[in-house]
């Protein structure tokens, strides 16, 4: 159950992530390594499984080892789920548990009735993940850490809207350029507004491609249904050196 394992699975699976990790000080990547290899399993259940009976069976099985940790019982032997359970309090997993539960929907996928029911999705996900993690690093400021790891969701999910496409048809509520420009532009005013505390920032390096997509769907809406809103690989390593200077 090493931490390299964890490691392994986050550089497959979730490779800004990973780069975000790596940039983070040693100390810290014992903790995130583990957390993001959970999200790297729920995203497996929710996407590598192509009958959602399966997924949905895996899903339980991730939740029942959370409720385990939350209970404080003993963890299972499992190469994510032992490392996490040295890096998760009772509280941490029943935040891991909601996102969990957000997830479900992906399995039988459908649009979003509106921007609201959206908004709680990113809020479950990328907010519960990037709380989890800034609070397992010793954070204490639910809210900024809550709305930087939505802002950054959103924009993880702009890039994954051509490969949503293919199963879910519309997957942003509302659909073309005027709700991404929407969504992007608010986003980004959210973004401007953080003040990023110093006690869990290392968190914080999750979202280091975030400014950059959303402030492209915002200029070229277009962009995010044509599948050319990532940035050159260049600009992606300097905009990582650059949040990691911010630590």
């Amino acid at each position: 159950m090493s931490l390299q394992a964890v490691a392994d699975i986050v550089a497959r699976g979730d490779p800004d992530r990973f780069d975000a990790c790596m940039a983070a000080p040693v100390a810290a990547r014992a903790v995130l390594f583990p957390i993001y290899a959970f999200n790297v399993e729920v995203s497996r259940a929710t996407w590598a499984i192509s009958e959602p009976m399966i997924g949905e069976m895996r899903l339980q099985w991730l939740k029942d080892a959370l409720g385990d940790i939350a209970n404080g019982k003993a963890a299972r032997r499992h190469e994510v789920i032992a490392p996490l359970a040295n890096v998760l309090d009772g509280e941490g997993a029943r935040i891991l548990d909601r996102l969990v539960q957000a997830r479900w929907r992906d399995l039988h996928p459908m649009p979003f009735g509106d921007t609201g029911q959206f908004r709680e999705y990113l809020d479950a996900t990328g907010g519960g993940l990037m709380w989890v993690a800034a609070r397992a690093l010793g954070g204490d400021d639910e809210a900024c850490f809550r709305t930087l790891g939505r802002v950054s969701g959103l924009a993880n999910f702009l890039l994954a809207v051509p490969r949503l496409e293919t199963r879910v048809g519309s997957p942003l509520p509302g659909g073309g350029s005027e709700t991404v420009q929407m969504l992007a532009k608010d986003a980004l005013a959210e973004l401007r507004s953080l003040r990023i505390p110093k006690a869990g920032r290392a968190a914080s390096l999750a979202s280091w491609r975030a400014g950059t997509i959303l402030r492209r769907a915002a200029d070229e809406p277009d962009r995010v249904a044509d599948g050319t809103l990532p940035e050159s690989e260049f600009r992606r390593r300097l905009s990582l050196i650059w949040a990691g200077y911010s630590l």
